[in-house]
């Protein structure tokens, strides 16, 4: 690869220093992006969230609204993300019983100039560092795993689908 094919990193000038992508001149266009992510717990950790009884209340309905307003705070938490106006946001979540893992589904659109990849995984994010966080006292080795983006669509890079994400 030369110099003038290698992928250069957006968030960086020439000196090195840390930007905001300058986005004014790229058309608005419609943009989806959803991401994922599951957490493991211990089969008693999941029975009781699966059958409501966690003291703190409604683990996954406060774990879903938790999500969603995680994906309107993105640019106050990424420094560098542009604040964009969404269309939609929706959390949902798919039980595993066989593995004792929940998984969090984050869709999110806008209509801009700029993607919602790092909404979507913002709002997975919280969303399970919400349902350890309302379960932690009774199972502290709660793990987090394979937080990732499964698909976006709309800008110049086009569409994109993670392989092997059942859907």
């Amino acid at each position: 690869m030369t110099q003038e094919n290698k992928p250069q990193l957006n968030h960086i000038d020439a000196q090195g220093n840390a930007v905001m992508v300058d986005v004014g001149a790229k058309a608005v266009t419609q943009r989806v992006a959803t991401a994922g992510g599951r957490i493991r717990m211990l089969p008693d950790t999941y029975a009781m969230i699966a059958e409501g009884r966690a003291k703190k209340g409604d683990v996954l309905g406060v774990a879903q609204i938790a999500g969603i307003m995680a994906t309107k705070k993105t640019s106050e938490l990424i420094p560098l993300c542009h604040p964009l106006m969404l269309d939609k946001s929706r959390v949902e979540f798919i039980m595993h019983e066989e593995s004792c893992e929940i998984e969090a589904v984050c869709t999110v659109k806008t209509s801009g100039k700029t993607g919602v990849e790092m909404e979507a995984l913002t709002g997975v994010a919280t969303a399970l560092l919400t349902i350890y966080d309302m379960c932690k006292a009774v199972d502290r080795a709660m793990e987090i795993t394979s937080i990732a983006l499964y698909e976006k669509d709309g800008g110049k890079s086009g569409h994109f689908i993670r392989e092997g994400v059942q859907r």
